[in-house]
């Protein structure tokens, strides 16, 4: 997928970004959550091949009038759909249409659980700037517990042979985080030590109704990154970020817009990567 990524990024810079790979197939968007970079990029990804991209809205669908996951699996199934992207609130929703639907199945994030096409545009730009992953710290910062960005990153980072550390407030890390072979940490600094990459997760403010941590402000004051915590990284380390960013809380906006932020380039490698998975599939 990495590899095949390199090919169709490429194709994004090249001034027609039309290639034939997907004429005459359906790919089919079916988002039970909110998105703007995922839905997008997958949708741009087809588009970019020649493929036809319909994006359902949940709220608008038969979902609304009480239509089960399988049902609505089925449907888009006897349509002639070659390819569903999906992305629900419960863990394992892919998997369970997968096995209900003739349609190929893309996860584009599933409950608690992951978010696999984040992790693998993470991966190819850090790849990308670094050359490799073997051998490099990545500490990734915020809210570990909730996210399924975090869990998919670390597998897939250190399978390719990272170093992954995980900080946040104490409610927020997972009591067994250290069973996925990360070393966890509520002192940011001790995180960042030394580390090449360095990546902000998104604080959802439901977190804070909850209880989980005081406050916005003090959020920000004790784990939110800003230039002098970056000043324990590597000097050339990488600033990252999953979006949306909630500017001046997970991350200072001076670190989002800065020199060695890759912002930007995460979202231009996430059509990249879903269209080499697309071309695959």
């Amino acid at each position: 997928i990495l590899d095949t990524a390199k090919t169709m990024k490429l194709i994004i810079q090249s001034g027609t970004k039309k290639t034939p790979h997907l004429q005459g197939k359906t790919v089919i968007t079916l988002f039970y959550e909110n998105s703007t970079r995922t839905r997008t990029s997958f949708e741009l990804a087809a588009k970019y091949m020649s493929g036809n991209s319909v994006n359902i809205s949940v709220s608008t669908s038969s979902v609304a009038k009480g239509e089960t996951l399988i049902d609505t699996g089925r449907t888009l199934d006897v349509m002639g759909t070659d390819v569903i992207i999906i992305r629900h609130s419960m863990a394992g929703a892919p998997d369970l249409l997968a096995k209900h639907t003739n349609a190929a199945v893309i996860n584009a994030g599933d409950g608690l659980n992951e978010h696999p096409t984040q992790a693998l545009l993470d991966m190819f730009t850090v790849m990308e700037a670094k050359g490799d992953l073997n051998g490099l710290k990545v500490a990734i910062v915020g809210d570990i517990l909730h996210s399924r960005v975090a869990r998919s990153n670390i597998w897939g980072m250190t399978k390719m042979g990272a170093k992954v550390v995980v900080a946040g407030p104490p409610t927020l890390l997972p009591s067994h985080i250290k069973d996925l072979g990360v070393e966890a940490y509520t002192d940011i600094e001790k995180a960042v030590e030394d580390a090449d990459v360095v990546m902000a997760l998104r604080i959802q403010k439901e977190r804070l109704e909850k209880g989980l941590f005081p406050s916005v402000s003090e959020y920000a004051r004790f784990f939110g990154i800003n230039e002098n915590i970056v000043k324990k990284a590597k000097k050339d380390a990488l600033i990252m970020h999953p979006g949306p960013v909630n500017r001046g809380v997970e991350i200072t906006s001076a670190l989002v817009d800065g020199d060695s932020s890759l912002i930007d380039t995460q979202v231009t490698n996430g059509v990249a990567i879903r269209m080499a998975l697309l071309y695959l599939m």
